[in-house]
Formats: C-alpha cells, sequence, structure tokens
C-alpha cells in the first residue's frame, strides 16, 4: 500500500512550497505529484491523470485541502465517492472531517437490523444517516466551488468598473476606441461566464459559434481571462 500526496496551483508563478510542506510533514514516507493548472476540471491536469492511474484499492492520496482536488462540486463529489468505491483513501489536511476513514467510521455506526417488522425504520435512519454524511462532503465542495465563484464575480466587478473609467476619461476623442474596449471586454464576459474552463458548460468550439469571433481571438481572450482570474486570486 503506497502513499501519493497531490499538490496543485493554478499558474506555474504560484508557490506550490507549503502544500509539500504541508503533506511531507504529515507523511514523511508520502509520494509527491505536483502541478500548475488552472481551471475548475479534473480532466486537464496531466500529473492527477497520471496518479488516478496508478493508485490502488489499500493506497492512499492526501491533499493540503479540498480545493486541490476538485473546485467543481458535482465533480469533486463524483471523483471523491469513485475513489472510495475503489478502495482509495482520502486525507484532507485542513478538512479532516470528510478523510474517508471518518466516512467509514460514521457508516460503521449504522444500526443493526433486528430480522424483524422495525428493519424497515432502522434501515431507513441508516440510509438517513448515510445521506447525511455524504451531505457533508458535499458542501465541502461546494465551498471549493463557491470560492472559484466569488473571484469570477469579483473579476468581472473589476472588468466593469474599469470598462466605466474607461468611458468617463476617454470622451468623445477616444469614442472608437472605448466600443472595441467594451465589445472586446463583453465577450470575454461572455467566456469566463458559460466556458468549461471556468466552470460554465459549453465547450470552445460551440462558444466560439456563439460569441461569432475568430478561433485565434477567442483563445487569445480566453488567455487574457484566464490571467485577469489568477491576478484577482493573487490580490485576495
Amino acid at each position: 500500500m503506497a502513499t501519493y500526496g497531490y499538490c496543485r496551483v493554478s499558474t506555474k508563478t504560484q508557490k506550490i512550497d507549503r502544500q509539500v510542506k504541508n503533506i511531507s510533514q504529515a507523511y514523511p514516507d508520502a509520494i509527491l505529484f505536483q502541478e500548475a493548472y488552472t481551471g475548475t476540471k479534473i480532466v486537464g491536469r496531466k500529473e492527477f491523470n497520471r496518479l488516478l492511474k496508478i493508485v490502488k484499492p489499500g493506497d492512499t492520496i492526501v491533499f493540503d485541502s479540498v480545493s486541490r482536488m476538485s473546485r467543481n462540486a458535482d465533480e469533486g463529489t463524483a471523483q471523491y465517492f469513485d475513489l472510495y468505491g475503489k478502495g482509495v483513501n482520502l486525507v484532507f489536511l485542513k478538512e479532516p472531517y470528510i478523510n474517508t476513514s471518518t466516512y467509514d467510521e460514521q457508516q460503521a455506526d449504522k444500526i443493526d437490523l433486528l430480522g424483524t417488522d422495525e428493519d424497515i425504520l432502522l434501515d431507513a435512519i441508516n440510509r438517513y444517516l448515510r445521506r447525511l454524511a455524504e451531505k457533508q462532503i458535499r458542501i465541502a465542495f461546494d465551498q471549493a466551488q463557491k470560492e472559484v465563484d466569488d473571484l469570477h464575480v469579483r473579476t468581472s466587478e473589476g472588468i466593469r468598473a474599469a470598462r466605466d473609467k474607461g468611458r468617463v476619461i476617454g470622451g468623445a476623442a477616444h469614442k472608437s476606441k472605448t466600443l472595441n474596449i467594451k465589445g472586446k471586454e463583453e465577450k470575454k464576459a461572455e467566456i469566463k461566464k458559460k466556458s468549461k474552463s471556468f466552470g460554465g458548460s459549453m465547450t470552445d468550439k460551440d462558444l466560439i459559434k456563439v460569441i461569432g469571433i475568430a478561433n485565434n481571438t477567442y483563445y487569445k481572450y480566453k488567455r487574457e481571462v484566464a490571467e485577469e482570474l489568477q491576478a484577482e486570486q493573487n490580490r485576495a
């Protein structure tokens, strides 16, 4: 049985040392996987997916926090129970109340059935307790996603404020330039809201069609959105 540690930052400019230190202190023998990847989705993380391919039943994966595993509530919760179902132990140093060992303890406390008519009620109580435990896990991933959503909101507000300021300062002499900036920022805001990379539901291919811009322009705007989100996160 092996112990692995997974560390992730959003960009290469961010420091990953704190996560490495926290995991190494708690689990000195942990084999560390590290990467820089922005976005909420698991699918694009090369190192994490490499780890998922080699982890076996009885192995342990340690995260500094639940947000390092996923910042998408649906995907994170599904991944948690997929790994749990395969017999992989999950440890979250900052949220130990959702460690799989804690979940196991909660399930061990279920009420034994009696072989009588009362089993209908007892079984319902056991299922209710299981749902409470699962809800606690879901809440942890919801909070991780909320941090991203709040960041998107703050960034949008900052963009709107900057755009409004630009209109005031620019005046009539810069009207054309201001309109162009406005159109660009509106498209970027749409990308940020709808792209799967930032928690939306649309693929790049579909979003390009909806917005109606060239591929190169779309990916340029998308990079700028990612950079703005990271800058906002660094300031927060």
